[in-house]
């Protein structure tokens, strides 16, 4: 068994090894940014995959990692992890149905709710006291998954067509465009910009670099918010034209 992940601010990181953890596997846990993860999964036939849905959709991210080692994938069983603010209807299925294209046999999904992790969109926001009991409320469902795991039994949510019809109405038909490409909409503050390097040195895409004394961002930003939850001075935003929360990572095992 082998436990892959795209994780932009820690919820799929943390949902991902906290179901290893309880299954009782500690070993082969892997961002797909690491260059050992392919050689690992060759040699694996069960894997759990891990990622956030944007839109009721894959991260494109995501999306170009199944589809560059397409080969890898044949005959593998794959259960999907997924984590979301609110709603996705096929979270799992989105990437269940790209794995079946490519030989993989989808065994079970997983929908996870998470703390919101979008800090410049007022829409999803809660008090501490509420992101505690979203993240306890996770961790009571994963530990439910990981006892009916061990007997063979699989949730299979967001994999039936139901939930195609749902993930397709309630969001993706309407934000297609969203996970088609990479972002050019990312902006930084130069007035509040410190130039100090952490959000060049965490971009999963190289998106932004610093360049004699200057940020430069380029067109490719995976919408991950990992540079915007850490940014020291709130300099970074996406989709808003300003930081209104402070990120929330207050997760324990």
């Amino acid at each position: 068994m082998i436990f892959l992940y795209f994780s932009g601010t820690r919820n799929t990181k943390f949902c991902v090894e906290y179901f290893a953890k309880k299954i009782g596997e500690s070993k082969n846990i892997f961002s797909i940014e690491q260059p050992e993860a392919l050689e690992a999964t060759q040699t694996e036939d069960e894997i759990i995959f891990g990622y956030p849905v944007y839109y009721s959709n894959l991260p494109k991210i995501v999306s170009d990692f199944i589809s560059s080692h397409a080969e890898l994938w044949k005959n593998k069983k794959i259960i999907i992890i997924c984590t979301m603010a609110a709603f996705s209807g096929d979270g799992a299925g989105v990437a269940g149905r790209l794995f079946k294209r490519y030989g993989a046999s989808v065994i079970g999904g997983l929908h996870l709710k998470m703390p919101d992790c979008i800090l410049d969109f007022k829409a999803l926001k809660k008090s501490e006291e509420d992101n505690l009991r979203i993240v306890e409320q996770t961790k009571q469902k994963i530990d439910k998954t990981a006892a009916a795991y061990k007997n063979n039994k699989l949730p299979k949510e967001g994999l039936g067509i139901l939930h195609h019809i749902a993930g397709l109405l309630g969001q993706r038909l309407y934000f297609y465009n969203k996970t088609r490409k990479y972002s050019d909409k990312l902006k930084i503050d130069e007035s509040k910009c410190i130039l100090c390097g952490k959000c060049s040195s965490l971009c999963p895409m190289h998106n932004i670099t610093l360049e004699k004394s200057k940020i430069m961002v380029y067109g490719k930003c995976p919408m991950c918010y990992r540079c915007i939850n850490n940014c020291p001075k709130q300099a970074i935003t996406l989709i808003g034209r300003k930081v209104l929360a402070e990120p929330f990572d207050k997760y324990e095992f």
